[in-house]
């Protein structure tokens, strides 16, 4: 089942800016639209299990239908993350701990079912399935997180994008030079990727009195969509190339 990317550069690049527009396109809705994080929830919701419902009957890995599922991901990851903190009032500590368990329940139990926590060739549909429910959860830890690094922390939202630079520099660095599982160093960056598109999306979208550059969910939202449909052409380009074979 060939359904999803290689793990390179530039799915990294999509990933963040897919991140990136989930949380200013989330903020879009819940707060400029004034539809409001339990409504905006039940509504993205809606978005991704309809994307996720082509994903699973599609046959082969097609990049549009697989970055509108993961763009899902981050949006109601966005709601849901201000829904606990904000409606419920559990705050952003709490929050991180309820969603990282759950990511690791997920992941535990997946690699029981699966004897497998492959993220490049999975096997059945039960396993792609427990692979979107552990993206469901990172991105919305990860919007978490990035809200209790940016407004919890002190460190602000450009304090908060230089330590997560920092950590994914380190899980970098993990990669080329050591030995430490493929497996564990994705997770670590597909969690970290994600708040530090928070904290990313928070630092175009928030007023400059708040640490941010004030272009507003809506101007944010229209620039990270255009960045990522280019990501995504270039993506399908790269897929029509017919491969070369060495015959000799």
């Amino acid at each position: 089942m060939k359904k999803l990317p290689q793990i390179t550069v530039s799915f990294w690049a999509m990933k963040i800016c897919a991140t990136t527009l989930g949380e200013t396109a989330g903020d879009l809705l819940s707060m400029t639209l004034h539809i409001g994080y339990t409504l905006s929830s039940v509504i993205l919701l809606g978005f991704f299990f309809a994307a996720l419902s082509v994903q699973l009957f599609s046959k082969k890995y097609r990049p549009v239908i697989y970055w509108a599922v993961i763009l899902a991901t981050s949006m109601v990851g966005t709601t849901i993350s201000d829904y606990m903190d904000r409606t419920l009032g559990l705050g952003y500590a709490t929050g991180s701990l309820i969603l990282f368990g759950l990511l690791i329940t997920t992941l535990a139990v997946w690699n029981v079912a699966e004897k497998s926590l492959s993220v490049t060739n999975i096997r059945s549909t039960r396993g792609e399935i427990f692979y979107w429910t552990a993206i469901l959860f990172s991105n919305t830890l990860g919007t978490a997180l990035g809200d209790f690094i940016a407004d919890s922390s002190g460190l602000g939202f450009t304090g908060g994008v230089f330590l997560i630079s920092g950590l994914l520099l380190v899980i970098i660095a993990g990669f080329y030079f050591t030995k430490i599982s493929r497996v564990v160093l994705f997770w670590l960056a597909f969690v970290l990727t994600r708040p530090f598109g928070a904290t990313f999306g928070d630092l175009l979208t928030k007023p400059v009195a708040k640490g941010g550059l004030n272009l507003g969910t809506i101007g944010s939202s229209s620039v990270l969509f255009g960045l990522l449909v280019i990501l995504i052409m270039i993506s399908i380009h790269k897929l029509s190339k017919p491969h070369k074979v060495n015959i000799n």
